[in-house]
């Protein structure tokens, strides 16, 4: 059996989350600075077997693109020419860094700790990757 992977991208960190092998649980691996995605993904995806890629879609409540989309699409592109032979699909991640800020309070981490924005941003990945288990 192969993980799936989700990509939280943001222009300065990205959290990343993955499933177990069987496809069962999505837990967050890291958060990587932006600029080193590609390298961190060349690593991660030469030692794992992936099976498919979900890359957050941002968009505003009007179902408009979000600021960061042009950013995102460009680094779709070169994600796919990278590792052609693995599916890239875009999910919908609006609220998922409210919702792991709010994650964050209901697991009672204490104030400095929800104020560790690289920790939301992993969340955010692994609620994008649940999201897409539970479609």
């Amino acid at each position: 059996m192969s993980r799936l992977l989700a990509i939280d991208y943001g222009q300065k960190r990205t959290g990343i989350a993955v499933t177990d092998p069987l496809q069962i649980i999505a837990s967050g691996l890291t958060t990587v600075a932006t600029t080193e995605l590609m390298s961190f993904l060349k690593d991660y995806l030469s030692k794992e077997n992936v099976e498919r890629i979900i890359i957050g879609d941002p968009k505003r409540l009007n179902d408009e693109p979000s600021s960061i989309s042009e950013l995102i699409n460009s680094f779709v592109v070169k994600l796919s020419k990278e590792f052609p032979e693995i599916p890239i699909e875009r999910m919908d991640e609006r609220f998922t860094s409210k919702m792991a800020f709010q994650t964050m309070i209901d697991s009672g981490l204490k104030k400095k700790q929800r104020q560790n924005k690289a920790l939301i941003d992993e969340i955010a990945a692994t609620i994008i990757l649940q999201d897409y288990m539970n479609r």
